[in-house]
C-alpha cells in the first residue's frame, strides 16, 4: 500500500490493529503510548512525533519503506 499522507497512514494502522483484534487501549498498554495519541494518529492528525508513529507501525507488524521514485 502506498501511503501519501497522514490520513492514509492512520487508516493503515487502524485496519491492521482491527485485523489483529486489538483495542486502542491494549496497544496503549503494550506500547506505553497514550490512547489519545493512537486515536489522533488513526484519524489522520498530522504530528511531528514520527518516532512514535513508526514504533506503533512496527508493533502492529507493519514495515515502512522509503524509496526513490522512478
Amino acid at each position: 500500500m502506498k501511503v501519501l499522507d497522514a490520513r492514509e497512514f492512520g487508516a493503515a494502522l487502524r485496519a491492521r490493529r482491527r485485523e489483529l483484534g486489538y483495542t486502542q487501549s491494549f496497544v496503549s498498554e503494550a506500547s506505553g503510548i497514550s490512547v489519545s495519541f493512537i486515536s489522533d494518529l488513526e484519524n489522520g492528525k498530522e504530528t511531528a512525533e514520527l518516532g512514535k508513529a513508526l514504533y506503533l507501525a512496527g508493533l502492529l507488524g507493519l514495515d515502512c519503506h522509503i524509496r526513490k521514485r522512478s
